[in-house]
């Protein structure tokens, strides 16, 4: 995502008080920092929030935690969560937000944390071959989560790029997952309680059909 600075991103964070600034203190205990322990369910490569906005309003019985690297899209999660949850009239008491490298999520997760799902939406689909190790699908990333979720946990995964979608197919399957739901159209498939991102919402408009799949151990 390519995306200009905004000076008054970091600030606006560092007083957030749904904001992390140094995960790895909180690994292995995440569920204290939420008003209750709940399920808990994150989101890799939040972008500007919409997404994790819409979803933890809707669902206070979830707690969240949206992770993304840049501080100028995370300054837009933060304002894009304060406005959904005050449409609401709901306090900000079930979600988190941090800035963090996801190559290194077992840095600030860990098995205790008993993450029941992950969602991954439109991520970069690095599609030259020499750098296709870095998708968040990749096998090499997919070990990684296996062993943060819970043994039935699950990953939804969404993305616009045919490529991208036909290869995640093999690495889930390599990686020991099971494909629960695959979904070539979803928006012709009209799939229940979809919540709609930035970029599904602009490649749609094109014309452009979204995969989904959801994937479990």
């Amino acid at each position: 995502m390519h995306i200009r600075p905004k000076p008054w991103a970091r600030p606006e964070l560092e007083a957030c008080g749904f904001f992390q600034a140094d995960p790895p203190v909180h690994r292995g205990q995440w569920q204290p920092l939420f008003k209750k322990k709940q399920p808990l369910h994150i989101e890799l490569g939040c972008g500007k929030g919409t997404f994790i906005a819409a979803l933890g309003s809707r669902h206070p019985e979830i707690n969240y935690l949206a992770i993304d690297l840049i501080d100028a899209v995370l300054g837009l999660t933060k304002r894009n969560i304060e406005s959904a949850y005050a449409d609401k009239n709901r306090a900000i008491d079930n979600v988190q937000i941090m800035s963090w490298d996801i190559e290194r999520i077992d840095t600030i997760l860990s098995p205790e944390d008993g993450v029941e799902r992950i969602y991954i939406n439109f991520c970069n689909p690095w599609p030259r071959r020499r750098y296709q190790k870095k998708r968040l699908t990749h096998s090499k990333q997919l070990e990684k989560y296996k062993k943060l979720l819970s043994p039935n946990g699950e990953i939804y995964f969404k993305t616009d790029n045919n490529d991208l979608f036909a290869d995640s197919i093999k690495y889930f399957e390599a990686a020991g997952f099971t494909i629960k739901t695959q979904i070539s159209d979803l928006h012709a498939a009209d799939y229940p309680g979809n919540i709609e991102t930035e970029h599904e919402k602009m490649y749609t408009e094109q014309g452009i059909k979204i995969k989904f799949l959801i994937a479990g151990l």
